[in-house]
């Protein structure tokens, strides 16, 4: 077998070389998306931390209701926020929430328009579908390398390794939704003569929402669970003490601030919940 071993394909070579490439010639553009990144992160984070957590906890609270209509949801979301204002956790609440959403402001920007294309385009899905899986099996401490590579070390390569990992999320149930349209509605808006864009703004978008909704919650869920990686890159949050606790082998540390992204998770999902079609 030492002849196959002796011709190794230079995947990981290859990989460096083209790093190296970006690294040298696309600084510029690098620099410039990590000073965006950074300034939406900033002024999130003023958003978060700068009002008293009393009046934040009022605002999700009424988020809540406007989404849900439920009472008992919003008294989850309350006492949620009231724990972890009691734990001691609120600025690293604030900054994994800042990651978290800024995520999704990212994946759903991108995702939702190319998942709806794909939708349209069978064949364009059909080339993606390899590229969706990898991003998705790909070890995720392996997107640390590239983030860290482009970006240094802070809140933006957390942010990037986050985006790459949940992006195919979004994608898939996007192109779920808008290709699940019943050919019924199709054909109808059809025999009422909408062009293509009518078609999608008032027959599949509408009839897609659920899905679309669904792909939100689960960039959020997917998002939550790249704290913890995300903090090895220096992002601040939650998974900080996680990986503190982790080095000192302190279990009251680790169980006290993984309690606390479970009780995030519970919230946030609660919250976006989806309701089914009608």
């Amino acid at each position: 077998m030492d002849w196959l071993t002796e011709h190794k394909i230079p995947v990981g070579d290859t990989a460096e070389i083209a790093f190296d490439w970006l690294q040298t010639n696309g600084a510029w553009f690098f620099d410039s998306l990590s000073d965006g990144l950074e300034a939406v992160i900033d002024g999130m984070l003023w958003l978060f931390q700068t009002p008293h957590p009393l009046i934040v906890i009022a605002l999700f609270t009424a988020l809540t209701w406007a989404l849900q209509r439920r009472w008992q949801t919003c008294l989850l979301v309350f006492l949620g926020f009231l724990f972890i204002l009691n734990q001691g956790y609120w600025e690293e609440m604030t900054e994994s929430l800042t990651l978290v959403l800024s995520a999704c402001v990212v994946c759903m920007a991108i995702g939702v328009p190319i998942g709806i294309a794909a939708a349209h385009r069978p064949r364009l899905y059909a080339a993606m579908r390899p590229v969706l899986d990898l991003m998705q099996t790909l070890p995720t401490f392996v997107y640390l390398i590239p983030a860290i590579v482009f970006f240094g070390i802070g809140m933006v390569p957390g942010l990037f390794a986050t985006v790459i990992f949940v992006l195919p999320a979004p994608i898939r149930l996007t192109h779920l939704g808008i290709s699940s349209t019943p050919p019924a509605l199709l054909e109808a808006a059809d025999a009422f003569g909408a062009t293509p864009r009518q078609k999608l703004r008032k027959v599949e978008l509408p009839y897609a929402i659920p899905q679309i909704m669904a792909g939100l919650n689960q960039t959020i869920m997917l998002s939550l669970s790249m704290v913890v990686i995300a903090a090895l890159v220096g992002a601040d949050g939650l998974g900080v003490p996680v990986v503190r606790a982790l080095n000192r082998v302190d279990t009251a540390l680790g169980f006290e601030s993984g309690f606390i992204i479970v009780v995030v998770a519970i919230m946030l999902d609660r919250m976006l919940r989806v309701r089914g079609r009608k």
